[in-house]
């Protein structure tokens, strides 16, 4: 599915520039392409090490996921918010449930004028987002905290909660999903993102139901050719399949 083209007051090419000059003072290409490596062989064989914080322990990893995962999940967020045609109902917040750089909370606020309320275990994925919200001239903040105690926010309102619902434990999901069954009924839209590949999702078929149940939606995405040149050459040296973004969604 094709990309809407670059808006020239699009701000996130300047966005990936400073994400170069802010995580590349003091590491080589080659470091932080083996961060990227051992990224994705975390998310690939070694799951059960990302609850505990392994994602990003280490200056290596935290750079990459910045520089690539950070700009590969805005773009991916953001061409499914299009195809979604959800752009043009006005938001006044933005909730980014596991807001890691607060990628996913920025991109669909930018296609609706929302400020961006974004929440994260992790004291280094809160300082990061709060930068991200700055460069891109967003309204908003990002706090540390639990993203399954989730309160919805006022309306009218987006939930978005990007590769982080498989992260959490059982009871936790639980708890969330019953919190985002109350979302239509408060005037509240929900997205949820999650990768392509099903092995680890043993919970998606029972949240798609309450979904569909809910009057809501469940996709599978592909689209080509989104990433820019230099986070593209970081996927590829990480032997990254760069070509294509994917994934699936939830959207009430």
């Amino acid at each position: 599915m094709p990309e809407h083209p670059p808006a020239a007051d699009d701000p996130f090419p300047a966005w990936v520039d400073a994400l170069q000059r802010r995580h590349r003072q003091t590491l080589t290409f080659a470091e932080v392409r083996k961060g990227l490596q051992a990224l994705s062989s975390l998310y690939v064989e070694r799951r059960a090490k990302i609850a505990g914080g392994a994602a990003l322990e280490g200056a290596g990893k935290r750079a990459a996921f910045a520089l690539y995962y950070g700009p590969a999940h805005f773009l991916l967020v953001r061409a499914i918010v299009r195809a979604l045609e959800t752009r043009s109902i006005p938001l006044r917040t933005v909730l980014d449930l596991g807001c890691g750089t607060g990628a996913a909370g920025a991109a669909w606020a930018l296609e609706t004028g929302a400020a961006v309320e974004g929440v994260d275990r992790s004291g280094w994925a809160v300082e990061e987002a709060r930068w991200t919200l700055a460069r891109l001239r967003l309204r908003g903040t990002a706090k540390k905290g639990d993203a399954a105690g989730a309160i919805l926010p006022a309306p009218p309102a987006g939930v978005v909660s990007a590769f982080t619902v498989n992260e959490l434990d059982p009871v936790a999901r639980t708890r969330l999903l019953a919190t985002l069954r109350e979302a239509p009924a408060r005037g509240v839209r929900v997205l949820i993102i999650e990768p392509l590949a099903r092995r680890a999702l043993t919970w998606w078929d029972e949240w798609a139901a309450a979904f569909v149940a809910a009057g809501g939606r469940q996709d599978e995405w592909r689209f080509e050719g989104l990433l820019p040149d230099r986070v593209a050459e970081l996927g590829r040296a990480a032997g990254l399949d760069t070509r294509t973004l994917g994934g699936r969604s939830l959207f009430l």
